[in-house]
């Protein structure tokens, strides 16, 4: 079986990497031109991956790579992936994460591979919730930029699937985090923080919305799902979570207690780290994924932040 990832340098990428190659894959992966190349996560596999250059806001070059890999499976997980840089730049959000999606589908199509596809949805498409916990029939109603052009994503998804037969499907995931999540995002951050604060080098550590709750579950759990998908026989959209809510409290008690910390000694709150349009309560319902493809998480919320807080120590040493 070959497999093409886009997104293959990021946090889920380098896990499905690892899983796929695990399971006999051929694995292409596919990255942008930079002047300095970033392979930190891959670096363990990079010698047993393929990498092709191509760009989802750039058709040609995104006909080239399938047209060299002609993959079995795609799994569509690059993106503009960090909500707050959204509202910075909504254009070039929408061109990664909407229109990008769009070329990949139609650059499969155009070269003709008979390939199954999976796009990465996003929980933050809930936005302001209809109903808790969210499934797959709970309405759209984005609150940022990013949620928006994963909706356009999504549906896109269901177009070519629905217009053409392809076999695409989407999985809407909702947070799931690792040691290798960047330090942009919360979870890391706080372990990152709390690992500094431990290790004598930072003192405090700003935050914004203490309130707000996420479902947050263990990247290398939530790649099993992505995979899970491609091999039921029906393509179809399915919900990935814990069904678990905690708050961002939560996350920065675990944290600290697992550096021997307490947060309330170090935290402080800062209100421009708040969000333009908040989403209070993110939790997801994924019963249809246990059912259909088997799946459940195996790592919990509290084996999740302090085996972060753990790998975080480490590599800020003694």
């Amino acid at each position: 079986m070959r497999a093409l990832i886009t997104g293959i340098t990021g946090q889920d990428g380098s896990y499905l990497a690892e899983f796929l190659l695990a399971r006999g894959y051929e694995v292409t992966g596919m990255v942008r031109r930079a002047s300095t190349e970033n392979f930190e996560r891959i670096q363990h596999i990079r010698d047993r991956v393929t990498l092709r250059q191509g760009d989802l806001l750039d058709l040609s070059s995104l006909i080239e790579v399938v047209r060299d890999a002609r993959p079995d499976e795609v799994y569509n997980l690059a993106a503009q992936s960090f909500v707050p840089t959204s509202w910075a730049q909504p254009a070039l959000t929408g061109e990664f994460n909407g229109l990008g999606v769009t070329r990949l589908l139609e650059a499969i199509r155009t070269v003709g591979v008979a390939c199954k596809f999976y796009q990465a949805s996003s929980s933050e498409m809930f936005g302001k919730v209809r109903e808790t916990p969210q499934n797959e029939l709970t309405p759209f109603h984005p609150r940022s930029p990013y949620g928006v052009a994963k909706v356009y994503g999504h549906f896109i998804t269901v177009n070519y699937r629905e217009s053409y037969g392809m076999h695409a499907v989407s999985g809407i995931l909702f947070n799931h985090e690792s040691p290798r999540r960047g330090l942009e995002f919360v979870s890391r951050k706080v372990t990152w923080g709390a690992a500094r604060i431990k290790r004598g080098l930072d003192r405090e550590l700003a935050m914004g919305n203490l309130d707000a709750r996420r479902d947050w579950g263990f990247a290398g759990d939530y790649v099993r799902a992505m995979w899970l998908m491609l091999q039921q026989p029906r393509p179809e959209d399915y919900v990935i979570a814990t069904g678990v809510a905690h708050s961002v409290r939560d996350l920065l008690d675990v944290a600290f207690r697992s550096a021997g910390l307490r947060w309330e000694d170090h935290v402080r709150a800062d209100p421009a780290l708040l969000r333009p349009a908040e989403v209070d309560r993110l939790v997801g319902d994924a019963t249809k994924a246990r059912t259909k493809l088997g799946w459940k998480p195996e790592t919990s919320f509290e084996e999740l932040i302090e085996m972060m807080v753990r790998e975080d120590l480490r590599r800020l040493g003694a």
